[in-house]
């Protein structure tokens, strides 16, 4: 396990478009689908103990703040070559587990992965209405082993967007496994 940090994709910029299988149903996922709503982008996978620290959180989070219009997509790009508990059916059977509520995509080329600038899981994107990059950061200080998972940061972010608050400052980065790039 390599535990990486986050980079800064700056605050305000544009969410790459994409078009991705969801893997709980034989269905495609746009971002242009959410044309004017409140996005979470989560790059995440099923092995990382970071992710799975946070999962069940992070599934109650996005259950409360869809009612209130945002909306979350899940994307995993790690190698299924190398790590073969990432690949797609593996998912599915992982988002029915944990009764994930929102698509659980793959991202088999890690071309979106590479746009967004995800370089671990899991890795935090919430972008406003117009899909303009609002807050990047971490679910919340605890880490595996150290405390439960509570996702105050992310919280506070989704609460501050809906509430027209500017994009927070001093953002501790995402921490977790590094995505597991192809060779």
């Amino acid at each position: 396990m390599v535990v990486t940090e986050s980079s800064n994709l700056p605050i305000g910029a544009e969410a790459p478009e994409f078009t991705l299988p969801d893997t709980r149903e034989a269905s495609q996922v746009q971002l242009s689908s959410y044309a004017g709503q409140p996005l979470l982008i989560v790059f995440m996978c099923n092995h990382c103990p970071y992710v799975i620290h946070i999962l069940e959180e992070l599934v109650t989070i996005a259950r409360e703040f869809d009612q209130e219009g945002v909306r979350t997509i899940a994307i995993s790009a790690n190698d299924i070559v190398n790590y073969p508990q990432d690949a797609p059916a593996k998912m599915a059977a992982l988002a029915q587990r944990y009764d994930v509520g929102f698509p659980y995509c793959f991202d088999e080329t890690q071309s979106v992965a590479r746009a967004y600038g995800a370089v671990c899981t899991p890795d935090i994107f919430l972008f406003d209405s117009a899909h303009r990059l609002y807050y990047h950061g971490q679910f919340d200080e605890t880490r595996p082993g150290n405390g439960k998972a509570h996702g105050t940061d992310l919280r506070q972010a989704c609460a501050s967007l809906l509430q027209g608050k500017a994009a927070p400052t001093g953002v501790r980065p995402s921490v977790g496994c590094s995505i597991k790039w192809k060779s």
